[in-house]
């Protein structure tokens, strides 16, 4: 059995209130809790805030928020590890001597309870320290370059003048899922010998962090409950 922790903090600069933000008539934050809750792995789904409004949001859709987040743990530059460093421990002062446990963004509307069910699956299966989602990237990593101020290119890897199919697929964490033993979190580590990548479709991968991007999860779910009903008829 697992815990699931939602982190979600209130200051959001790229789109403003996004947590609570309706997609499709739903807080986005909704998809995340209710996702975990149709989980049968996990038992109970805490949210990390420092808003109220969202703790009330969260607390509507059946997760618990037994305290607001400190301050210092919901600016711009606080670590997301310390935040799960101190959850791991609020439970253990409340008597839950968590072990592992999954974050779930709220970003990932698309992400389902069978891709939380499976990572878990992957994660008990290899006795790993953390399962993280990724997804393919679209283009060759080898790419990418950086560009200057006067608009001319610098590299950031070595050239390499190769075909796409010549080159080997290139994957990159999409933010949905992360399974992670206790010890390791305390280490203040995501990976070590024993981390494993969950794949995830491009489609469930969509991370909101625009207003562009919010619109594209809503395209994609409007497009997914028209294909549902279109099933039934």
């Amino acid at each position: 059995m697992m815990i699931a922790l939602i982190p979600a903090r209130g200051g959001s600069k790229g789109l403003p209130g996004k947590n609570t933000k309706l997609l499709l008539g739903k807080p986005l934050i909704a998809y995340a809790i209710e996702s975990a809750l149709s989980s049968k792995f996990i038992t109970d789904v805490y949210v990390s805030t420092d808003s109220k409004e969202i703790a009330e949001v969260a607390i509507k859709y059946g997760a618990k928020v037994p305290f607001l987040r400190p301050k210092n743990l919901a600016t711009d530059v606080a670590l997301a590890v310390d935040t799960y460093i101190f959850m791991l421990d609020k439970w253990k002062e409340s008597g839950q001597d968590v072990d592992s446990f999954v974050v779930l963004q709220p970003t990932s509307p698309l992400r389902t309870s069978k891709n939380i069910d499976e990572a878990i699956e992957l994660f008990q299966t290899k006795n790993a320290s953390s399962v993280i989602s990724y997804t393919e990237e679209n283009h060759p990593v080898s790419w990418h370059k950086f560009v200057n101020t006067d608009l001319t290119f610098s590299p950031i890897f070595e050239e390499e003048l190769l075909n796409r199919q010549q080159k080997r697929k290139t994957y990159y964490p999409n933010g949905a899922i992360f399974v992670f033993k206790a010890s390791l979190i305390r280490e203040k580590k995501y990976y070590n010998q024993a981390s494993y990548a969950y794949l995830m479709s491009r489609q469930n991968s969509v991370d909101i962090d625009t207003l562009e991007d919010f619109e594209y999860a809503e395209f994609l779910l409007n497009k997914k409950r028209n294909d549902s009903i279109s099933d039934k008829y």
